[in-house]
């Protein structure tokens, strides 16, 4: 069983769809009670860092989050979350990575940078199996993780930014798999899949 944190984000809908066709079997839930007992937990997000904190903090579901030991997939603004500081509200975050999540600034580049953009894996990683090199994911972001240790994908966007990350049991993925046709339900099988 999946557990998917339902926190007001607004994708929830769309991961829940992808699941559906994957033939995973999930719950929606804002509780950490309920969420413990699921084997892997998705973190969607859509929308901004500031509410998304204030609304983890209503569903006290921060340290939860923080210290689970199940594998966690931080999907676009739920990836950028794992940082310790947004500047999307100068705001602290959940701090499992120690970076800042930061905006773009280049005015010679589309802001948002949204639409499909390739990838280049930057270290071998369960989550990618089977992903041909240079797949295209769909991004849609404004804010953006630099590279950094926990780096295992790259995409640009006027320069080079994390598009996958992972530290122990936590995964981030800047792109929305759930958006991004073969490759993306690919990513989230592997996921799914992770022991």
């Amino acid at each position: 069983m999946i557990g998917i944190v339902n926190y007001g984000a607004g994708n929830t809908a769309s991961v829940s769809y992808a699941l559906e066709r994957l033939g995973v079997p999930f719950i929606l839930s804002n509780s950490a009670a309920e969420l413990e007992k699921c084997s892997k937990i998705i973190f969607p997000g859509v929308g901004s860092a500031e509410a998304a904190m204030n609304k983890l903090k209503e569903y006290e579901l921060i340290d939860y989050l923080k210290n689970t030991r199940k594998p966690l997939l931080g999907i676009c603004l739920g990836m950028q979350m794992f940082a310790s500081f947004s500047e999307e509200g100068n705001i602290e975050c959940l701090n499992i990575i120690e970076t800042k999540c930061l905006k773009f600034r280049d005015k010679n580049v589309k802001i948002p940078n949204m639409g499909w953009s390739s990838i280049t894996l930057e270290s071998s990683s369960r989550l990618f199996e089977g992903i041909p090199a240079g797949a295209y994911f769909y991004f849609a972001h404004s804010f953006y993780i630099p590279l950094n240790n926990y780096t295992i994908a790259a995409s640009e966007n006027g320069q080079p930014f994390t598009a996958s990350l992972r530290k122990d049991n936590f995964y981030g993925v800047q792109f929305h798999p759930e958006k991004s046709s073969d490759a993306g339900m690919k990513v989230l099988n592997n996921f799914v899949e992770i022991i």
